[in-house]
């Protein structure tokens, strides 16, 4: 359900118009910063990547590592977030988690970029039946509620990290084709993909030389949005019990063994729904932040000043 929420919002009108673009990464980013709260989204985001890149340096302890003498031992100085029932450290598989995590939101918003991207392109460039057709396919994959959809993949799949990706990928390429094909329509009428056209360069040309580079503003925004709504999602998986094995780490399934102890150890459940909730905050608040910066009209109209 928050799959569909977040797709849902996403598929929001935004005018992106074209302008001069800043000078460099270095300036790009100085006016994402200057967008409230974007700088502590992207600390949050920093902190949270490198602690899972070196995850063998930073974790205290071992992950999977077992100790039934001390199950459901609360939060101490040893232990800063508790052992769950089968005496593992809570802060350690938390950190752990991210390898899972993050991977497939960054590969599922790749794997639905890769499609949605080029369908909508090609269904704005040609219009007619081919993007009657185009839409009509989009439509009807959208038409499943996004969890659901993805709950049958894994299960016709099996239950892996790359089938995953794979599922919440396709269940969101329809957000991508939808947002790509309403800034294609305009920018095919512009001056100079007109003049292409006259001097006779071809389709693949003018598509990927003319309308693929004025299409990434919102390609962008929507890339850092569905990342957040694909961690959700991938959460969601493994809470029912679809997703990754044990022992292996990940937030959904660390959600699942601490609801059942609610009252009796709530830091189970506390400790993984918080990291979920930061990621996802801070992915949706650097999206807001993006969509500001490469939108001058909404920028405008917010008071933003970047």
């Amino acid at each position: 359900m928050a799959t569909e929420t977040s797709n849902s919002a996403a598929l929001t009108p935004i005018m992106f118009v074209p302008r001069r673009q800043p000078v460099g990464m270095v300036g790009f980013l100085r006016q994402v910063i200057r967008v409230r709260l974007a700088l502590a989204g992207l600390v949050v985001l920093a902190v949270v990547v490198f602690a899972t890149i070196f995850a063998n340096w930073v974790a205290p302890y071992d992950p999977i590592q077992v100790d039934g003498y001390r199950s459901l031992e609360a939060p101490s100085w040893s232990h800063p977030l508790g052992l769950d029932k089968y005496g593992r450290d809570v802060l350690s598989r938390i950190i752990y988690g991210g390898r899972v995590s993050l991977p497939v939101g960054m590969v599922a918003v790749a794997i639905a970029a890769a499609v949605g991207v080029p369908l909508g392109i090609v269904s704005a460039y040609f219009g007619g039946k081919l993007d009657a057709v185009i839409m009509a396919a989009t439509d009807a994959l959208y038409s499943f509620p996004s969890l659901l959809l993805a709950l049958a993949l894994v299960a016709a799949l099996g239950p892996s990290i790359i089938n995953i990706m794979i599922a919440i990928g396709i269940t969101t390429i329809p957000v991508y084709a939808r947002v790509v094909r309403s800034q294609a329509l305009s920018v095919r009428e512009h001056e100079y993909v007109l003049a292409a056209r006259t001097i006779g360069s071809r389709d693949w040309r003018i598509m990927t030389r003319h309308i693929w580079p004025n299409v990434t503003a919102p390609i962008i925004v929507q890339s850092s949005l569905g990342m957040a709504a694909a961690v959700l999602a991938e959460a969601g998986l493994n809470f029912l019990g679809v997703g990754v094995r044990q022992p292996t780490p990940t937030w959904g399934s660390m959600l699942n063994e601490g609801f059942p102890l609610l009252r009796r150890a709530p830091w189970l459940s506390i400790s993984p729904g918080l990291m979920i909730f930061l990621v996802v905050l801070a992915l949706n608040v650097v999206g807001d932040a993006l969509r500001d910066v490469l939108d001058p009209q909404l920028r405008h109209s917010r008071g933003t000043e970047v």
